[in-house]
């Protein structure tokens, strides 16, 4: 058992509440245990200079760290600019999202979806992917119903999820306690279909086995299955 009381295979806690933030053309306050991340989309009539004119669309991704969702209070970007941490999980989130849409079929717009971390326990990318996703699908419907597009242009789901090597067990979904000591940390990102969009992976310690290798990947897909049902649950799908 560890810290928690949780299983070496289990998830922790989780809901995703679609609709909360009452303006966004999507929103989803996902809750993974201790770790509360807001992720609102919005729609605008604009795209990145490198696409204006190829009537093709864009997906994009900010992240933030509210200055008490830790331990410790941290600054805001305001005050200190995005750091490299910030900007990583962003471009990663981004990449992740644009991974499982047609972007063609958007016309030139983007979707910008905001994940800014209420508390934070470890895997607040991964919540952000995973909640990004339900608050991005449903900015997508908003603009059907709208007539701004003819039809919904999500090619697949997209989840994501932690898995590492702490005390000498291979465990998925890791805690801030957890991340913080383990000897190996992973970041695993997957379509529903099983496909992998991106993996980050370190050898906090001792370099990790390709046999390890496979049993992380392996009890990450265990989670991502796990995730894209709840998705379907809360999209109604």
């Amino acid at each position: 058992m560890r810290s928690d009381g949780r299983s070496p295979e289990q998830l922790r806690p989780l809901t995703m509440e679609r609709g909360f933030a009452k303006f966004a053309e999507g929103s989803c306050l996902i809750k993974a245990g201790d770790t509360h991340v807001l992720c609102a989309a919005t729609v605008e009539e604009r795209v990145p200079m490198f696409l204006k004119g190829s009537g093709t669309g864009w997906v994009t991704a900010e992240y933030s760290m509210l200055p008490r969702s830790g331990k410790q209070r941290n600054q805001r970007d305001v005050h200190r600019g995005p750091n490299g941490r910030t900007m990583e999980i962003q471009r990663l989130v981004g990449r992740a999202l644009r991974a499982v849409v047609d972007l063609s079929a958007l016309g030139e717009r983007t979707v910008t979806v905001d994940c800014d971390a209420l508390m934070a326990d470890g895997g607040t990318r991964c919540a952000s992917i995973t909640g990004g996703f339900v608050a991005m699908y449903d900015a997508f419907r908003w603009m059907v119903d709208q007539r701004m597009i003819k039809r919904m242009p999500v090619k697949e789901q997209v989840a994501a999820v932690s898995v590492g090597v702490c005390r000498g067990s291979e465990v998925l979904d890791l805690n801030y306690e957890e991340d913080s000591t383990a000897a190996t940390d992973m970041n695993v990102v997957m379509t529903d279909t099983g496909k992998f969009v991106e993996v980050q992976g370190t050898a906090e310690g001792e370099p990790f086995s390709a046999e390890t290798l496979g049993r992380l990947l392996s009890l990450g897909r265990k989670g991502i299955t796990e995730l894209v049902t709840m998705q379907r649950e809360v999209l109604g799908l």
